[in-house]
């Protein structure tokens, strides 16, 4: 098994929008996996999941039925059923009442699975940000909380025998993103062609590296054999071009000079090279168009761009454009495996 974190310093970039896609043509490739969701604001958890859905999910009665008092209608749920999140499993630890408490995936079709957020994960942020420091002395309890999300994972993961795990994280250096990446063997960074993507790979790689020897030196060396962790790989797998709308404002020579950039911006801050030739494009994965016309369908259908029919409302030339969608992740969820598995074959060596 191993595990992927899509992560941006970064926001609005479309992470949560790959994330979701990425893991549906992974699946239909063959490939069991495990989507999780550690970003607070629980958006993938939302776009897999319905509104009904959610309401159970994060315990909260559906304000229509309760207005207009029609219990026979509500659906009956069969993926949230008495299941819990992410939030369930460290609320033991965020009150101090023990350990995390194993949560089982939701099923989201035969080889795909969603370990769920939910907003109330945010209130881990303080815990987990004091207990970075407390790990330096060997604080069990620190370490228990510290590796609370990889311990999570790892429980959940071998429930359902994953290959790959996706793990959605926000767009920000904080204390829940550092715990989710430090979980992750590998990072694929989706990127807008600007500056301020540009600018979150100068944040981003730096922080990396620290967080991987603060790990490594300081924290690895003091946790028992008795509590599970992560070595902290967070090997960069590659950039996503997530391509923006040309409009009148924004024409195709202001894409393309940020573009040529990227080769070694992610060289040199992501990669830590000293130099990096300008045209190695060697970890530039893919460039994925602009779909926005197919989310709206999409979002409404309850499925991924790919998979929209004509009674979806693709119709047409709209139609073409699904097709084309399907033939662009598909290329990308290979070169996503095929790194991946490279990946897995090195940590397999070692």
């Amino acid at each position: 098994m191993i595990s992927i974190a899509l992560f941006n310093n970064k926001g609005g970039v479309g992470k949560t929008t790959l994330a979701y896609h990425l893991a549906h043509m992974l699946q239909r490739q063959g490939s069991r996996v495990l989507a999780v969701d550690l970003d607070p604001q629980s958006n993938l958890t939302a776009a897999i999941l319905d509104e009904d859905e959610l309401e159970q999910l994060w315990g909260k009665d559906s304000e229509l039925f309760a207005q207009n008092g029609y219990p026979e209608q509500r659906k009956l749920f069969t993926r949230t059923e008495s299941q819990r999140t992410i939030a369930d499993a460290v609320r033991p630890i965020l009150e101090g009442t023990g350990d995390i408490q194993p949560v089982s995936p939701v099923t989201v079709t035969e080889g795909l699975w969603l370990l769920p957020g939910n907003l109330e994960l945010s209130k881990f942020e303080d815990k987990l940000s004091a207990a970075w420091l407390q790990g330096y002395g060997g604080d069990q309890a620190a370490i228990r909380t510290t590796t609370a999300f990889h311990r999570i994972i790892e429980q959940a993961a071998a429930e359902v025998d994953a290959d790959l795990v996706l793990i959605d994280v926000g767009p920000n250096l904080g204390a829940i993103n550092r715990a989710a990446l430090l979980a992750a063997d590998t990072v694929l960074t989706p990127m807008a062609a600007d500056l301020f993507s540009l600018k979150g790979l100068l944040n981003l790689g730096p922080t990396l590296r620290d967080w991987r020897r603060q790990w490594q030196n300081l924290v690895q060396p003091h946790i028992p054999a008795t509590i599970s962790s992560p070595v902290a790989a967070m090997e960069p797998l590659g950039y996503v071009i997530m391509q923006p709308e040309m409009r009148l404002d924004r024409p195709v020579r202001a894409y393309e000079r940020w573009l040529a950039r990227m080769p070694w911006v992610y060289g040199t801050a992501v990669l830590g090279h000293v130099a990096w030739p300008d045209d190695d494009r060697s970890y530039e994965i893919a460039t994925l168009r602009n779909y926005r016309s197919l989310m709206p369908l999409a979002h409404d259908a309850r499925k991924p761009m790919f998979d929209l029919r004509a009674a979806d409302g693709a119709l047409g030339s709209t139609q073409k454009y699904v097709q084309t969608c399907y033939q662009e992740f598909r290329s990308l969820a290979e070169k996503v495996q095929d790194r991946a598995e490279a990946v897995l074959d090195r940590k397999t060596m070692d």
